[in-house]
């Protein structure tokens, strides 16, 4: 009896003892949670579900079941669904979505009426994981069951828009286009990296999370964000070493802009207490080469009480600083905001809110001006995109702004997309770009480059008949600039069409040629849109000649080149083509001038030997000779003769070069009047 007293009483202990320590967990978890120390509440929760996954039935966990415990724990601590759902928002927090997943996935089966934002955040959570149907089905789902018109239910139905936006932007055709590379691992180390700013092009400030490792202080070691040089060496990375800029410990600091002599620099500053971040912009001014301590800026204007304030930005002509804040009077969330700065690099006057359509109810964060472009690029978690934060483009200036449009994907991803800064040109902004996301991280911003090559542009344009409109082939054109610099020469297709390429639109004048028809110009303004890669020309039609009047006899023994009679390649056949030719001039004047005896000769270039070119230039103008004998011209007042090669009016070739044009001239019909 003393025996099993004695088990009894090691069992109880034992399990006494497991309940203490199943219980100490989520006790430290709830305290974690409530202070915002998501990564310690995760590991807390975790320990106590990997503990009490199978001990608690139901949905609910009493550390007091054990009758021992009753008198020491006094202390409410979640139960276990609370704990699940605790562990995924945790995770969500931390952007670690591929943990958060799992149990937001059983987060999503409890009580809708105590966990009603479950589906909403499950359905946040496949969207980043990239399982986009899946998502639908969470948001419809949230938005079926959640009875309250709110603001989650508004931006489940967005992000229901969202998921339809990610599909069509992952099908874009221009996709081969777009080379997106994560930054050099040296700017990319444990923690975040993030808000890349060029000093110049061999020196980029950013800032980052990564262990202070050159301080054996444990504190200075912590995850805390500082303001970092990354220098460059023929495009390379040659070193990264943190700034003399002062930094105050346990205080976060980074996200800087300095002002064009890069003698004055703005950055933010801020904490995080009980969950809550504050943010400050303070600013600092070098000295004799040496950054003195950041000073508050003035907090009756930039840096207002209860309210954050942080992302400075410089404009590039240093008269304006933006920068995004939570402060009343905004369109609601964070808003882009400007004020004034004077010649030394200080606030003046009252900020002004940058209104819409920038600005939303959601949160604008992040502002960048780039001057080439004129455009405005910030990150907006609102409007319809890819999820999360993405970057949007304005065009305007200080108080004028266009549209916002979303910059798509690959810049932006289905996780947050912030902090951007381009050496692209005014054709180009994508051309050369870094930017920070954390699309490839299970927690933290990195910094990536994006390269987007410009494809040529393409002109195209057809050649048609006046009179009938048919397509005209063999048109050959002549394409100049502004300057009537010939820039590109074509000739038209069976289809009457034609097409080129240029480097960037510009304003042009196209001449159409044929044989047969008057010759015919139009003039084109260069697409002012650049995100455009075709453009349609206007179609160029062609008036055929009309041999309206008979030309007076020419003298005897003068020679005449009949430029409009056609024979098919390397035959003596004529083309129709020749025929309203031979009829309105050549076979009317004899018919006026009925005494008249005329000699044909043919003619060609130098290609082939002498005697086939003799026997082809004989042929051609016997077939001339045939043709009028059957018009009703007789015989006897017809000569004709082929001279091959003999008689060449332009030369075949120029310091031993083919000369086309010389050619073409050479292959010719000719007559004239041997008398009357």
């Amino acid at each position: 009896m003393k025996k099993v007293t004695l088990i009894l009483a090691i069992a109880f202990g034992f399990l006494t003892s497991q309940a203490q320590v199943v219980y100490d967990y989520l006790k430290s978890a709830d305290a974690y949670y409530a202070k915002a120390d998501y990564a310690s509440a995760a590991l807390y929760y975790e320990r106590y579900l990997g503990l009490n996954n199978d001990k608690v039935k139901g949905d609910a966990y009493d550390p007091y079941t054990v009758v021992s415990l009753s008198k020491k724990q006094k202390i409410a601590v979640s139960n276990r669904q609370q704990a699940i759902y605790r562990i995924a928002e945790s995770y969500r927090l931390l952007n670690y979505h591929i943990k958060a997943g799992p149990y937001y996935a059983q987060a999503a089966a409890f009580d809708s009426t105590v966990f009603p934002l479950a589906n909403y955040w499950y359905g946040k959570t496949l969207r980043a994981l990239a399982k986009y149907d899946s998502a639908e089905i969470a948001f419809n789902h949230f938005i079926a069951i959640h009875a309250a018109s709110d603001s989650y239910k508004e931006d489940a139905n967005r992000e229901v828009g969202n998921l339809r936006f990610i599909q069509a932007q992952l099908k874009k055709k221009d996709l081969g286009l777009y080379t997106v590379t994560k930054a050099a691992s040296m700017l990319n180390t444990n923690g975040a990296s993030y808000a890349p700013v060029w000093i110049n092009k061999n020196a980029l400030v950013f800032t980052s999370t990564r262990p202070d490792t050159a301080s054996a202080s444990s504190k200075t070691k912590a995850y805390t964000n500082r303001i970092y040089l990354a220098s460059y060496s023929d495009g390379v990375v040659s070193s990264v070493e943190k700034t003399d800029l002062p930094q105050v410990t346990d205080v976060h600091q980074g996200v800087v802009s300095f002002t064009p002599d890069a003698n004055t620099i703005f950055l933010t500053r801020w904490t995080i207490m009980n969950g809550k971040k504050n943010a400050l912009i303070y600013t600092s001014k070098k000295l004799n080469g040496t950054w003195g301590n950041p000073v508050l800026l003035d907090s009756n204007t930039i840096n207002i009480a209860g309210s954050s304030t942080q992302q400075p930005f410089v404009m590039p002509d240093g008269k304006h600083l933006l920068f995004a804040s939570d402060r009343p009077g905004g369109l609601g969330g964070f808003d882009i905001w400007s004020v004034d700065l004077d010649a030394a690099g200080n606030v003046t006057g009252t900020p002004t809110n940058l209104g819409a359509p920038v600005n939303s109810k959601y949160d604008e964060q992040a502002p960048y001006y780039h001057k080439p472009t004129a455009s405005l690029i910030f990150s907006s978690n609102g409007n319809i995109g890819m999820g999360g934060f993405d970057f949007f483009q304005s065009k305007g200036n200080i108080g004028s702004w266009g549209n916002p449009e979303n910059l798509g994907y690959p810049l932006n991803s289905v996780k947050d997309d912030i902090y951007f800064v381009s050496k692209g040109t005014e054709k180009n902004i994508l051309a050369d770009v870094m930017f920070s996301s954390d699309r490839s991280s299970a927690c933290c911003l990195e910094m990536f480059t994006l390269n987007k090559v410009r494809p040529l542009k393409q002109i195209s344009g057809t050649v048609v008949d006046c009179e009938d409109s048919k397509p005209l082939p063999w048109v050959n054109l002549t394409v100049t600039n502004e300057a009537n610099q010939i820039i590109e020469t074509r000739s038209t297709g069976m289809d009457g069409r034609y097409s080129f390429e240029l480097d960037e639109f510009l304003s042009m004048n196209i001449t159409a040629k044929a044989e047969g028809y008057t010759d015919a110009s139009i003039s084109a303004k260069g697409e002012s849109n650049n995100e455009l890669v075709s453009q349609s020309l206007q179609t160029i039609c062609l008036n055929k000649i009309k041999f309206d009047t008979i030309p007076p006899p020419p003298a005897v023994d003068t020679v005449v080149v009949m430029n409009n009679i056609y024979f098919d390649f390397d035959r003596a056949v004529i083309l129709p083509q020749s025929y309203e030719y031979i009829d309105a001039q050549i076979l009317a004047m004899l018919k006026r001038y009925p005494t008249m005896v005329i000699q044909i000769s043919g003619h060609t270039d130098n290609l082939g030997n002498d005697q086939y070119n003799l026997e082809l230039s004989q042929a051609r103008a016997m077939a001339v000779k045939y043709y009028l004998e059957a018009k009703g011209i007789a015989a006897e007042r017809l000569q004709a003769i082929g001279l091959g090669e003999t008689v060449p009016i332009a030369p075949n070739e120029i310091n031993g070069k083919d000369n086309p044009e010389g050619r073409k001239k050479n292959r010719r019909t000719e007559f004239k009047v041997l008398h009357y």
